[in-house]
């Protein structure tokens, strides 16, 4: 019974499998560079092995060659060659090396009890919050995801990166040096010419958006904002069509207000272009029902997750947003709207603004943990009513609290035929008032409600100026 429970208090570890990491290390060069690139020094359990590998991935980085010697002698120079044992230990793991080509293997074995090393600590931690008793109990809910979302993400806990690393190419998202980049990027300018858009960021496919804010780009949090009937959700909805359907990039979408039913038949009619109100009667004709039929099969060849659950508190909607990047791999999040959002219930209910602050600051963080774009939607106060021509402005966002702060990009969305059905009639501004890297100004769109839909605008679209 002592040797059973002895047996369950140690980590997990497995002293073989990194002593054959080492050893192949050692003696192959193919070895050095899976193992040096697959792993850090904290995957090692053993402190004599932690201080074996920083060696060995400190000679990768330098691109010098390493054996038994060379390493032993850099272990002499550290003064910490005693510390792993002595050159006797370093020769054991070199003899103790098995065949290089399962080096992934060996490697797997390490990061997996390395892995489960952190689930131990992850748990002990979760255990400990619980038993205290907190006072808010889902804020320890979403904590305990988080620390078990980002274990699964990731199997190295880094803090901060360097800079030098980014500018190498080595802990950028590319794997590219910056400087071979900005060289691909001007050659390829050279042979598309200026008419290229050069979108580094999720191409929504309205082109004037795109050239404005250089396409949705990673960890951004965007706000599009409108009064109702403006046409907010249809837009949303468009954008994540285009994404979803035209770049084949999985796409999440928490529908607050509207059922997914409701959503699947708005796409429909914008993607068939067939008119709502014919679909619900069934008064279509041949050619009508065969553009449904390739837009559903169209449909079906695509990731678009959509969840309907009203009344969402933020750590659900986090929760759940953490699951469909796990399950789905979204690439994009759509959020409607920011108001039929819950807090988490940390905050009295005469508190909104905190709450609504509380809640956009979520957000922000959301996007930045999964490291894609989210656009929230919002509604705008009844001010806009009241001003003479309607024009949205910052101050406008209802319960704004910190959401202008907390956006990288904040939209609003104005359709002046809804005031005067002479004014412009088919006509939508798209107004971004806030971006945080790069211009503001205005985009005009093509609305035709009919189908629910935006589209490009044929003419001179965009007026950008930087924001101060």
């Amino acid at each position: 019974m002592v040797n059973t429970d002895l047996k369950v208090r140690i980590a997990p570890n497995s002293k073989e499998s990194e002593m054959m990491v080492l050893g192949c290390m050692l003696t192959s060069v193919n070895a050095l560079n899976i193992s040096a690139d697959g792993l850090d020094d904290t995957d090692f359990y053993y402190t004599e092995h932690k201080i074996i590998f920083q060696v060995l991935k400190s000679a990768y980085k330098s691109e010098k060659p390493v054996d038994v010697h060379l390493v032993c002698e850099e272990l002499k120079r550290q003064d910490r060659l005693k510390s792993v044992g002595g050159a006797a230990y370093v020769t054991t793991l070199a003899q103790y090396a098995g065949t290089s080509a399962y080096i992934e293997e060996y490697t797997g074995l390490v990061r997996d009890k390395a892995i489960l090393r952190k689930m131990v600590n992850a748990s002990q931690s979760i255990e400990k919050k619980a038993l205290s008793e907190p006072e808010d109990v889902l804020a320890a809910l979403d904590d305990a995801q988080q620390q078990l979302f980002s274990i699964s993400q990731s199997a190295h806990a880094e803090a901060g990166v360097l800079v030098k690393d980014i500018l190498l190419g080595t802990k950028s998202e590319s794997n590219v040096p910056y400087l071979k980049e900005l060289q691909e990027r001007q050659e390829r300018y050279q042979q598309l010419g200026p008419e290229d858009t050069g979108i580094t960021g999720i191409p929504t496919r309205l082109i004037d958006l795109d050239k404005m804010l250089n396409g949705f780009n990673n960890s951004n949090l965007m706000i599009l904002a409108a009064r109702p009937a403006m046409g907010k959700t249809a837009l949303a909805t468009n954008v994540a069509e285009n994404i979803c359907f035209q770049n084949n990039i999985p796409v999440g979408f928490f529908s607050l207000e509207m059922s997914a039913e409701q959503l699947v038949h708005r796409i429909i009619c914008s993607q068939a272009e067939v008119e709502s109100d014919k679909i619900k009667t069934g008064a279509i004709n041949g050619a009508e029902y065969q553009r449904i039929v390739a837009c559903v099969h169209k449909m079906q060849q695509h990731v678009l997750v959509i969840d309907d659950q009203p009344g969402l508190k933020v750590n659900d909607l986090r929760a759940r947003a953490r699951r469909m990047k796990e399950i789905h791999g979204i690439g994009f999040l759509v959020v409607d709207y920011l108001q039929l959002i819950s807090g988490s219930g940390t905050r009295s209910q005469e508190n909104r603004q905190g709450e609504i602050s509380e809640i956009s600051r979520m957000l922000k963080n959301l996007a930045r943990e999964l490291n894609i774009p989210i656009l929230c939607l919002a509604q705008l106060s009844r001010k806009v009513e009241e001003r003479t021509g309607h024009r949205p402005m910052m101050s406008d966002l209802r319960e704004s609290g910190s959401i202008e702060q907390d956006a990288d990009v904040v939209m609003f969305l104005l359709r002046r035929e809804y005031y005067d059905p002479m004014d412009k009639p088919g006509m939508a501004e798209l107004i971004i008032a806030k971006n945080r890297h790069g211009k503001i100004g205005s985009v005009n769109l093509t609305y035709r409600k009919e189908l629910a839909q935006f589209a490009n605008y044929a003419g001179m679209n965009y007026t950008g100026q930087h924001e101060e």
